[in-house]
């Protein structure tokens, strides 16, 4: 994935700039975002399960496992997490299996901002990107101040990317303009001296919006305030990424970017432990946003323990024989 700031086309800058009346105001983003169309609950979710029947074999499977292990934010956000960890996390990152050298790198080690320069020179010399979380990860409950400050020390130290999370009690309680600027100023904090930066995920935490329309508010809120990927969940909670969920976001990026032809990318986090569920979500990318949206540069699995089921599903495919658990590495 790039690491520079996107330079917007001429046509997309000039749609960008037509609807800087719609984040003028506290009141104006309300009446845009309230004047989004409602979600279907029963259409969407009937979607969702007809997308997740669709059966993918042979060829078209072992391609699909292996796009789905470069897709993924390989990740550990534990409290016990040390540097002996991360360093054999972003091992298993660039050579998964070491038995079989054609198995794809991951595209990013996801950990605290504490663990960045470990991470960064454990990967040093691979193509696989350092994602922080930020901003008072998973509750987001910090002042803005030290948000900013948690965003400039993990870019400061290397990140490429980080993953900010909303204050979803301001969101909430319908302070979206205070949900907005925040996520400007951190998009701001991910700018490096050079102009470069990293790219900003922003995480909704979906399991606590209540509604589908809250949840497609919130896509087009951080949209609109600068988001290069728009998130689901931090894992930290009972109810993560969900196919429904997840299809509110690939619709919301759809529309954003025929609105504003700006593309954003979408990562579904927590939760996603198979590779059958991996599967149904890369054929609801393709059905809702096409062949562009499948790569690791539009679309991430956060997750810890996805990839060694692929690996082992991998192998299944390859050898006839199912290894079972002990075949892989325990994260």
């Amino acid at each position: 994935m790039p690491t520079t700031v996107p330079a917007y086309g001429k046509e997309a800058a000039e749609r960008l700039a037509s609807m800087a009346d719609v984040t003028a105001t506290d009141s104006a983003l309300r009446r845009f975002l309230h004047g989004l169309p409602g979600v279907d609950a029963v259409g969407l979710q009937a979607r969702a399960a007809t997308l997740g029947t669709r059966s993918i074999k042979t060829t078209a499977k072992a391609y699909a496992i292996d796009l789905a292990i470069s897709m993924i934010d390989l990740t550990t956000l534990e409290g016990a997490d040390t540097p002996g960890k991360v360093r054999a996390l972003c091992a298993k990152g660039i050579n998964p299996d070491p038995t079989d050298r054609t198995v794809p790198e991951v595209a990013a080690i996801c950990v605290y901002g504490d663990m960045v320069a470990t991470a960064k020179e454990a990967l040093r010399g691979s193509g696989i990107q350092v994602a922080a979380v930020a901003t008072a990860f998973p509750s987001g409950r910090a002042a803005l101040p030290v948000k900013l400050a948690d965003t400039r020390d993990a870019v400061a130290a290397g990140a490429d990317e980080i993953d900010m999370v909303i204050d979803r009690g301001a969101f909430l309680s319908g302070r979206y303009l205070e949900v907005f600027e925040e996520i400007r100023q951190v998009k701001e904090a991910c700018v490096r001296q050079d102009g470069s930066a990293a790219h900003l995920k922003v995480i909704f935490e979906t399991g606590e919006l209540q509604t589908y329309d809250n949840v497609r508010r919130a896509s087009w809120l951080a949209m609109l305030a600068g988001a290069d990927f728009i998130k689901t969940s931090t894992g930290k909670v009972s109810v993560n990424a969900t196919p429904p969920v997840t299809l509110v976001l690939l619709e919301a990026v759809r529309d954003f970017r025929a609105a504003t032809g700006v593309q954003v990318g979408v990562k579904p986090a927590g939760g996603i432990r198979t590779s059958k569920d991996a599967i149904k979500y890369l054929v609801m990318v393709n059905e809702t946003l096409g062949e562009e949206w499948l790569t690791a540069d539009w679309f991430r699995f956060g997750a810890s323990s996805l990839l060694n089921d692929l690996l082992m599903q991998r192998q299944k495919l390859s050898t006839g024989r199912y290894s079972g658990p002990d075949y892989v590495t325990v994260d």
